[in-house]
């Protein structure tokens, strides 16, 4: 019976295979006979076992790094989700006039992908934030500490940035 970490491990394979548009009599073609497909087949299903060895032979054949086949190992934690990244676009208008416009921009370009034109708040997630930092030239704790004196980002926003 296979475990579940050998389960996990074969659908991590099995994935990459499929996302290469091979099938296993493929993998068997393109490797010219390296990798059996009844071999490569019982890996996926977690029936054998692989070596490392095997493992990252796999790996370097489907051009991937091997972490790319590990299945998560973090085991399963109730973490507190972190703290919604929310803007005030009431508040927009009270950001300096210079450092108002990109800003402005990003959160037009969100609504508009989101259909979202409420016009008073907007969330964000942390590569929004990653992303208007680099449009702004600043590390992302330094951009969420300024745009939460303009007041335009809750101030619990603090606690999740990295």
């Amino acid at each position: 019976m296979a475990s579940d970490y050998a389960k996990a491990l074969g659908g991590k394979l099995r994935a990459i295979r499929q996302q290469q548009g091979l099938s296993l009599h493929g993998v068997e073609e393109r490797s010219g006979g390296r990798w059996k497909a009844v071999v490569v087949g019982s890996y996926e299903r977690g029936d054998r076992a692989v070596t490392v060895q095997k493992l990252a032979e796999l790996a370097e054949f489907y051009g991937v790094p091997v972490v790319e086949l590990l299945p998560d190992s973090a085991p399963a934690v109730a973490a507190e989700p972190p703290p919604r990244l929310v803007l005030d676009l009431e508040r927009l208008g009270q950001v300096p006039a210079d450092k108002a416009g990109p800003l402005a921009r990003y959160a037009a370009a969100i609504q508009a992908q989101r259909g979202d034109y409420n016009g008073r708040v907007l969330s964000i997630r942390q590569d929004d934030l990653r992303t208007l930092a680099v449009i702004y030239d600043e590390q992302p704790s330094v951009l969420a500490e300024q745009l939460i004196q303009w007041g335009v980002l809750n101030p619990e926003a603090r606690r999740s940035v990295d």
